[in-house]
């Protein structure tokens, strides 16, 4: 029985667990940064607002003085007085929403409401009941009918003031989104192009070699016709380029349209089961659905695809359970979609760390690049049309991962 070899691209390592703690920090940085922004922007609009409302104070305190002095004009001994001042001030309050209320607690006139409303008798004794409700103190003006009661509010400018830290926060937020947005998307797309590129040079580069090693092989078995030992030595390095060559072709498929087609999904399991449990500890337990006992179900793939997928989903599990352990596979469906359940007994993955993991770069181990889940997500997303995610995982008792395929 042979171990599990670690196949991965060891030219360097790098410590992938730094990079998305600088990348988490980068983003806590840019919070405290608009947080702090924000509150800087209401601190400043409140002092603003809070001047405002002291000047519309002192307004009002202004134009209540001015109505005790003209309402002085109703008295025949101050007829012959001026009041253009008075009037002159009367008129300058274009902001300040103002309601008279006359002695018998009828409305008297309203002003600043809007040129329909300041001459709807409706609407101002709907104000009017606010005003009350609220329980507002009304300025009082000494006149000789009697009381008048002056009611204010403050103007729209404040109350559009007030609410300005709150749509600046919006619009921050708003154009932050489609910006990062709009670099995803770019820096997605650039990756894509470096990833296709990658693989296809990948594939062009490992074909010369196995091409020379398929010659030699030959060469030596014409050679060594009659020697059983080396021709079974043979047929294992043979047995081994064909892996090189099915590699070969999965990475010459990334960046192009790979063809689909029905395969049952029990058997193209089963094959993967077979492959990998001889080359994984004997502690490990596999428990696949046996494909005698299950009725054939179709799914459209690649199988040189697929089956990369499901290896790197068991190298992972393999590699989390560091020897021991048991992984299990559940096939179900519904109308539109058929899911596969692939489950260990290992190290399990932290929640935040659910959609990480499909990151490029994202690893805990010492070795490799941590691609492969990323290709394992671009294969099954792009390629299939289908989805995969981490379903449940508990820390130190396992990880479900589940793919979704279209029927």
């Amino acid at each position: 029985m042979l171990l599990l070899v670690n196949t991965s691209f060891t030219l360097f390592t790098f410590s992938s667990m730094d990079i998305y703690k600088r990348k988490s920090r980068w983003k806590l940085y840019l919070a405290v940064a608009g947080f702090v922004i924000v509150a800087i922007s209401m601190f400043y609009t409140k002092y603003l607002s809070d001047k405002l409302a002291e000047e519309e104070m002192k307004k009002v305190e202004q134009l209540k003085t001015a109505y005790d002095m003209l309402s002085y004009s109703l008295d025949e001994t101050d007829s012959q007085c001026d009041f253009t001042f008075q009037y002159s001030f009367f008129e300058s309050n274009t902001s300040v929403p103002i309601l008279l209320v006359g002695p018998d607690g009828e409305v008297q006139m309203g002003k600043n409401y809007g040129e329909n409303r300041d001459t709807n008798m409706v609407f101002l004794q709907g104000k009017l009941e606010e005003f009350r409700a609220a329980g507002q103190e009304p300025k009082i003006i000494s006149s000789p009918i009697g009381d008048i009661y002056l009611y204010f509010e403050h103007s729209l400018i404040l109350k559009l003031l007030n609410y300005y830290p709150f749509i600046q926060l919006v619009l921050i937020g708003a154009f932050i989104a489609f910006g990062y947005l709009g670099f995803s998307t770019a820096r997605r797309a650039e990756q894509n192009r470096v990833w296709a590129g990658m693989a296809k040079e990948t594939a062009h580069q490992l074909g010369t070699p196995i091409s020379g090693i398929i010659a030699w092989i030959e060469h030596l078995r014409a050679i060594r016709e009659e020697d059983e030992e080396v021709n079974e030595i043979l047929n294992e390095l043979g047995n081994d380029v064909k892996r090189l060559d099915l590699i070969a072709d999965r990475f010459s498929k990334i960046g192009s349209a790979p063809e689909l087609t029905p395969v049952n999904i029990y058997e193209e399991l089963e094959a993967c089961r077979a492959y990998m449990q001889r080359r994984a500890p004997r502690k490990v337990i596999f428990d696949f659905p046996d494909p005698a006992e299950n009725e054939p179900l179709e799914v459209r793939i690649n199988s040189h695809l697929f089956d990369w997928v499901i290896e790197n989903l068991l190298r992972n599990a393999l590699d989390a359970m560091e020897g021991t352990g048991k992984i299990s596979a559940e096939v179900y469906e519904d109308d539109s979609y058929v899911y596969l359940d692939l489950s260990d007994t290992g190290k399990g993955i932290p929640t935040s760390k659910f959609k990480t993991v499909f990151q490029p770069g994202y690893t805990t181990k010492k070795r490799g690049w941590g691609l492969g889940l990323s290709l394992t997500k671009r294969i099954i997303d792009d390629y299939h049309s289908g989805k995969i995610f981490v379903k449940k995982s508990v820390l130190n008792e396992g990880t479900t991962f589940t793919i979704q395929l279209p029927k």
